[in-house]
């Protein structure tokens, strides 16, 4: 029998800068393979979507955008990185900024520990990168928000 999961609402950044490249962070932590995933992260109690997605945005990227409102939605279930199994509903926001700069200064413990790193990608190189991303339909997400936008 399955195991009860934690709820775990969660606001994702789709972060692209003015060459339309996205911005992914490398996470390698011990107990899993090295995996690439956008910025964002679990909601504080009471705080919305659209706020949550901010002040992510701020805390692991260091930019005080407006992140405009919700593109996509995704329910996923996973083990998070304190090991705890959840059940996400995970809400995406897309952002665009001109610069490539990124200050990193405002990462969590937890982050600091694992998140080793983070890249700019083209569509061509996330379309040809040989580690794990998350979401895993990037690609096809942003496409189908592009055609809308």
């Amino acid at each position: 029998m399955k195991g009860a999961r934690a709820e775990r609402p969660s606001a994702r950044i789709l972060l692209l800068d003015g060459q339309g490249r996205i911005l992914l962070f490398r996470f390698d932590p011990p107990d899993r393979a090295p995996f690439w995933a956008t910025p964002g992260g679990a909601l504080d109690p009471g705080e919305t979507f659209a706020a949550g997605a901010r002040r992510e945005l701020l805390e692991e990227t260091g930019l005080d955008l407006d992140c405009g409102p919700e593109v996509d939605q995704r329910l996923a279930e996973f083990v998070n990185l304190d090991g705890v199994p959840v059940a996400a509903d995970e809400r995406y926001f897309l952002v665009r900024t001109e610069g490539c700069e990124i200050a990193i200064a405002g990462h969590t413990e937890l982050e600091r520990r694992v998140m080793r790193g983070w890249r700019w990608f083209t569509r061509h190189e996330l379309a040809a990168h040989d580690e794990p991303v998350f979401p895993g339909d990037l690609l096809a997400m942003l496409e189908r928000i592009e055609d809308g936008d």
